[in-house]
């Protein structure tokens, strides 16, 4: 879908502004079921110094302050790496509908790659996943990210 593609675009370009921040490059989006983008959120571990300012956490805080809630339905959530565990969860409890997200993450992804988080037959939401959306880009970023940092 077009607007998929402009969505993802956005969060790649919160992963370049937290790469600039001296982050790992993850970023992400949160868009209304009407199609407005509500929350943006980049990796900040370092800068808060907190080990839960994950891409997709500091987007769920944004996006439930916008809505004034913390159910998110009918939101779709972009994000440039496959959510880990704990981010898994958040948007479990969050209630998003769609979860687009870019390149598998085969060292702590929760969405198929280490654990299987999403949609686990024993829990009552279901969130429909896509993945591999610009999967090839948000690779190479991180890739690239790291074989500087070497």
């Amino acid at each position: 879908m077009p607007d998929d593609l402009e969505f993802m675009n956005a969060a790649i370009a919160e992963a370049r502004l937290a790469e600039q921040g001296g982050e790992v490059p993850i970023g992400c989006v949160i868009v209304s079921p009407e199609g407005e983008i509500i929350a943006r959120g980049q990796n900040r571990v370092l800068r808060d110094s907190d080990p839960t300012a994950h891409a997709e956490i500091v987007a769920l805080r944004q996006a439930g302050s916008a809505l004034k809630n913390y159910r998110l339905t009918g939101c779709a959530l972009y994000v440039t790496l496959e959510p880990c565990s704990m981010c898994a969860g958040a948007i479990l409890h969050a209630r998003i509908a769609r979860l687009l997200y870019a390149a598998p993450d085969p060292k702590a992804g929760a969405c198929g790659s280490v654990l299987s988080v999403m949609n686990h037959p024993q829990l009552n939401h279901r969130v429909e996943v896509l993945p591999g959306l610009l999967a090839d880009e948000c690779g190479e970023m991180l890739r690239s990210f790291f074989r500087a940092r070497r």
